[in-house]
């Protein structure tokens, strides 16, 4: 059997690029939005080009990404630096020069790194709908029927065409692409056509926002693409931010921040950015023949309506299939106690995977 044909590493000479899918027959170039929990990886928030990779679903945790190199500037010693902005890491050290005289393909460190993916993901004009809103999805804190499972967080969309009308949209998607008109202006580069809400980062505006983090949103000084952080760097403020782009670290911020792309989305289409304690109350404990599910309530990625928030706990209940209660509580009772939001909150979040 013949052995497909491969490149054969000889010196560095330009940017490296994947193979085009004419190149490659295996290689199957589609429109997905591809995370890792915990680590920024490569233009998963803010993207404006096709990913090129091979998935075997349509959905799924096992993707593998051809490496996607730019030039770095230099190491310390001088050698030319690059960064590969699929995998986070950079390329040019004496061990990876020795790799790929080797192996002959020029291949990150990370390269062997899965990922989580969606293909041809949920996309939304938020131009052309009256009330976009969006949150993170968490699991829920409190449910009839047993244990709540652990799951990663998702992001939950609603959409309506009128503010009286039925929404159109109410679910849970494992990753969204934003659309917006271009003369907004959000961010420095201005190849950034569109938004991508991945999982992780939908968590960590949420857990900014409950917590009172610094959260804004810096632009690279060098190539122009806005921060994102993650895990740790998303809970400790810091002004000297390192770029997921271009791999570069020249960029400060005028104050200690955590960065997220969310944030100037959050502020340009936040109609009203107020929060309201309903007057509703609850007892579920006359609900006894019914399913329910309980959740704290959340701020809002994105709410584009011209009325508050509301912040509360928010319950469903059913009754022979038919779900008779849908709201947001200001107070909500359970086995004759009165449930505290914050503690479910905590519950959730302490069931989220990431």
């Amino acid at each position: 059997m013949t052995a497909a044909p491969r490149k054969v590493f000889i010196r560095c000479i330009g940017i490296e690029q994947p193979l085009a899918p004419e190149e490659n027959a295996a290689a199957q170039s589609t429109e997905a939005i591809c995370w890792s929990y915990g680590r920024t990886l490569g233009n998963i928030a803010v993207f404006s080009q096709e990913m090129i990779g091979n998935f075997a679903a349509k959905e799924g945790s096992d993707a593998r990404l051809l490496c996607d190199f730019v030039a770095a500037g230099k190491f310390r010693h001088g050698a030319d630096r690059w960064w590969c902005r699929t995998h986070q890491t950079h390329w040019g050290t004496k061990a990876d020069l020795e790799a790929a005289n080797a192996s002959g393909t020029m291949i990150c460190a990370n390269h062997t790194q899965l990922m989580n993916y969606v293909v041809s993901p949920f996309e939304l004009n938020l131009d052309e709908h009256k009330e976009v809103g969006i949150w993170c999805s968490l699991p829920a804190a409190l449910a009839s029927g047993g244990p709540i499972p652990k799951r990663a967080p998702k992001i939950h969309v609603h959409v309506r065409e009128t503010a009286d009308a039925p929404k159109t949209v109410d679910r849970d998607f494992n990753a969204l692409s934003l659309h917006y008109s271009q003369n907004l202006g959000l961010f420095n580069n201005t190849k950034i056509t569109k938004v991508n809400v991945t999982p992780p980062a939908a968590l960590e505006f949420l857990r900014a926002a409950e917590e009172g983090r610094q959260l804004d949103c810096v632009n690279c000084s060098h190539c122009g693409y806005p921060h994102l952080d993650l895990g740790d760097f998303a809970i400790k403020p810091h002004k000297k931010h390192f770029c997921g782009n271009c791999g570069r670290d020249s960029t400060w911020s005028k104050e200690a921040i955590c960065s997220t792309p969310l944030k100037p989305l959050h502020d340009q289409f936040a109609a009203a950015s107020t929060y309201v304690e309903p007057d509703r109350v609850l007892n579920l404990d006359e609900y006894k023949d019914c399913n329910f599910v309980v959740w704290a309530s959340t701020p809002a990625i994105l709410w584009t309506a011209d009325r508050p928030q509301e912040v509360g706990i928010h319950v469903h209940v059913a009754k022979d299939g038919k779900r008779i209660v849908d709201d947001t509580f200001k107070s909500v009772t359970y086995n004759g106690e009165a449930l505290d939001r914050k503690e479910l909150l905590k519950q959730m979040i302490d069931r989220t995977i990431v």
